[in-house]
């Protein structure tokens, strides 16, 4: 499972950057800003590379990215602004590993053997006690309690994208096609794209939602600054990290997949100490090493 874990590595750095670029711009500005960088760098490669805007499974991949790309991707840069990239990562991705696999069982029908159940289980307590929130961190009752809900809606966009990922390879191998990770990217990344856009827009007129987007006033806002953590954010995440998700998805079940990709968390810390000065207390390392034990238990049986 090489994809699943170099996609936990990108989707590490998308996150720190992301992280950075919130609070330079704000949640709604950042987060489109990148979509719209990374759907020009996958559009490229899909209509000059890969199949377009064509295949089978066009519709899925459409409908995958309005729900991960859209609606959970607002909630995670929402969950950015309260939380943290760590803590909303962490939400994120250990509630999608179950969520995805659990929607997939019930609408799919595949099935996770007692051994893939085992060692998806041990990363995910593995990610919680590396990264359980910390006593020493100080976040308000009302601000800790609307990211854990935006968290929440990220995972269930997270997992429930990933299966309907999913249901787009079975449907195109089912007509003999087959989908590269950059093109199913690309496709999903437009139903993404789109949902954004008119969230962005309809709350810029009747100011709703305004807890999953916090703003800057346009003129406070450090673009010199923060135009580096945007770009490195749209390639680590929706353009490479997402590409390669796609390919993890087209060869193994979406429990698996997601459960090696809940091990970001424990990727994010050596950014965050070189970038932010931080060190992993005992119950992190520890944690971590649980985590990435599950990890290699999964990728090599």
């Amino acid at each position: 499972m090489l994809q699943a874990i170099l996609t936990s590595i990108l989707f590490a750095l998308s996150a720190v950057s992301a992280g950075r670029s919130t609070r330079l711009l704000g949640a709604g500005t950042a987060n489109l800003c990148r979509l719209i960088l990374a759907t020009a760098c996958l559009a490229l490669w899909a209509h000059i590379f890969g199949a377009g805007l064509s295949g089978a499974g066009l519709p899925w991949l459409f409908l995958s990215g309005i729900v991960g790309f859209g609606m959970g991707d607002l909630a995670l840069y929402g969950a950015y602004c309260r939380l943290g990239p760590r803590l909303g990562v962490l939400l994120c991705l250990c509630l999608a590993a179950p969520l995805g696999a659990l929607l997939e069982w019930l609408w799919l029908g595949t099935k996770l053997t007692l051994y893939q159940i085992l060692w998806g289980a041990t990363i995910l307590v593995g990610v919680f006690a590396a990264l359980a929130p910390d006593s020493r961190v100080a976040v308000g009752p009302r601000m800790w309690g609307i990211g854990i809900v935006l968290g929440t809606i990220a995972a269930l966009g997270q997992g429930g994208g990933a299966v309907l990922t999913r249901k787009a390879f079975d449907v195109a191998g089912q007509v003999g096609q087959h989908i590269d990770g950059g093109t199913a990217a690309y496709q999903r990344i437009l139903g993404g794209l789109l949902l954004t856009i008119v969230f962005l827009l309809a709350r810029h007129g009747r100011q709703c939602f305004p807890m999953l987007t916090q703003e800057p006033p346009a003129g406070d806002r450090p673009w010199r600054q923060a135009w580096p953590w945007v770009i490195a954010n749209a390639l680590a995440g929706p353009t490479l990290g997402v590409a390669f998700y796609q390919w993890a998805l087209a060869i193994a079940p979406t429990g698996i997949v997601l459960s090696i990709v809940a091990t970001t968390p424990l990727v994010v810390i050596p950014f965050t100490m070189l970038l932010d000065g931080e060190r992993p207390t005992v119950r992190s390392l520890v944690g971590g090493a649980v985590a990435v034990l599950g990890a290699v238990a999964l990728a090599y049986k």
